[in-house]
């Protein structure tokens, strides 16, 4: 049974229940008022008519009178004498033993109160009421007046029957209206359902149209809203996939070449017939290339660590002018091996608050990748600081990078110029290690460069902890 039917079902029966419920207590409360209304109106009759009686001299009279009465209203007329024995009756319905009514008890009880007594028992078809004639010139001295309660009920029969007609009626609309009611209750449920299971089966672009300000507006909602989320993180996943695809395909092109080298060299120096020199330079080749894979692992450790080990940035203060000037110190005999200089600029009055090794590994990188690329001219290593902050510059003159490949150029592996860049003996993921590094420090790389005039990388450090 679906959830429509199971509403329907609900609906109509709760509804029927009440429906039945009332119409019992409204038939039962007709009932009860139509014999109160007959009981107050026997009690009003029995008394006029007992007054009536009063003063009849003769027998023929007192007959006369009570057929008059009897076919004036339809009751039952019977007249005792002062010991209840009858007298007369009409219609005339034989011998009545009064005294079940008309005992020593009731009596006084009449004499006594001078009201009417309405005897109204379940086992009586009748309902009976006795009155006393106060003074009578015959031997009549009790009235009593009766009716079968079918007749007083005849009325609350019909009333009845037109209930139970507005009963059966009531519950065909119930019916209707339930199922009316229960498909307007369980259409957005069913949507809802159908979307969910769509969304379940990968349909990520399912959209819930259900324009309501109720709760199932706002299910809809949410549930339009987890599919959008569900499916932005779906591509996010596509390209993270696609990513650690490229980079373990990356990694297996960096090691393959460099493992060739060293297998040829290996190869090559087995030979018998070569040359100590040829040898020493075969040797010297393959442990370049083991450095090489040595450097490539290294920074792929590094890389992960900064993706998992928020502890692996340890910040203290430091100098950042000496660290600068021992980088050039490092830095300037390679650089003039090139006709390259290297100038510096700090205005710096701060110590900068960061992990010293790890802020000069980037600028190691930084000042390596701009010898590099840049054939003439020079670079200027730069830190300005303007209240808490420094900003600190690597600028070239080199070749520059173009507009296209900046995107990416921080990307693992990537490489704007991936054979001149291999064979400058770069693993590939200097850029990646910088920008790991910086973001671990809650800083970005910013990198300027324009094709044939240099480019410049750009990073904050505060001088206070955060």
């Amino acid at each position: 049974m679906n959830i429509q039917s199971k509403l329907a079902v609900t609906y109509i029966t709760l509804l029927s229940i009440g429906v039945i419920v009332i119409s019992s207590y409204a038939i039962l409360s007709i009932r009860s008022f139509l014999l109160n209304e007959a009981i107050q109106k026997f009690e009003s009759d029995s008394h006029t008519f007992a007054i009536s009686f009063e003063g009849t001299g003769q027998e023929n009279n007192l007959y006369n009178k009570v057929k008059f009465v009897a076919d004036l209203t339809g009751y039952n007329i019977a007249v005792f004498d002062s010991a209840g024995d009858q007298l007369l009756s009409y219609p005339d319905t034989g011998f009545v033993d009064a005294n079940e009514f008309l005992n020593d008890e009731v009596q006084k009880t009449l004499i006594e109160t001078g009201k009417p007594l309405v005897i109204n028992e379940e086992e009586l078809e009748n309902l009976i009421v006795l009155e006393r004639i106060q003074s009578n010139e015959t031997a009549a001295r009790y009235l009593k007046i009766s009716q079968p309660k079918d007749e007083l009920y005849a009325a609350e029969a019909s009333i009845r029957r037109l209930i139970y007609g507005a009963m059966i009626g009531s519950i065909l609309v119930v019916i209707i209206v339930s199922f009316f009611f229960a498909r307007y209750l369980s259409k957005p449920i069913t949507q809802l359902k159908e979307a969910a299971l769509e969304i379940s089966n990968g349909n990520l672009d399912r959209e819930i149209n259900l324009k309501r300000s109720d709760e199932f507006g706002t299910l809809a909602q949410s549930l339009n809203q987890m599919a959008g989320t569900l499916k932005a993180d779906n591509e996010q996943l596509k390209k993270l996939n696609e990513k650690q695809n490229q980079f373990f395909a990356d990694i297996t092109h960096e090691v393959r070449n460099p493992l060739h080298t060293i297998s040829g060299s290996l190869e090559m120096i087995e030979m018998e017939d070569l040359s100590e020199e040829k040898k020493a330079q075969y040797h010297q080749q393959a442990k370049r290339q083991i450095q090489r894979i040595a450097r490539l692992l290294e920074d792929i450790k590094t890389l992960q660590r900064y993706d998992f080990d928020g502890s692996f940035i340890q910040k203290k203060e430091f100098d950042l002018a000496a660290l600068v000037d021992n980088l050039i110190e490092i830095h300037s005999p390679i650089a003039a091996e090139k006709n390259i200089a290297i100038k510096t600029r700090v205005d710096v009055t701060s110590k900068a608050f960061a992990d010293p090794d790890k802020i000069e590994q980037v600028m190691e990188n930084l000042i390596s990748n701009a010898i590099k690329y840049t054939n003439t001219g020079e670079i200027i290593l730069t830190a300005e600081q303007k209240g808490d902050i420094i900003t600190v510059n690597v600028q070239d003159t080199g070749i520059g990078i173009s507009e296209e490949h900046l995107e990416r150029l921080f990307d693992r592996f990537y490489r704007t110029d991936k054979a001149r860049s291999r064979d400058k003996g770069g693993t590939g993921l200097g850029l990646a290690v910088v920008k790991g590094i910086l973001r671990a420090h809650d800083s970005k790389i910013i990198v300027l460069s324009k094709v044939g005039e240099g480019s410049t990388f750009s990073f904050t450090l505060n001088t206070l902890p955060q």
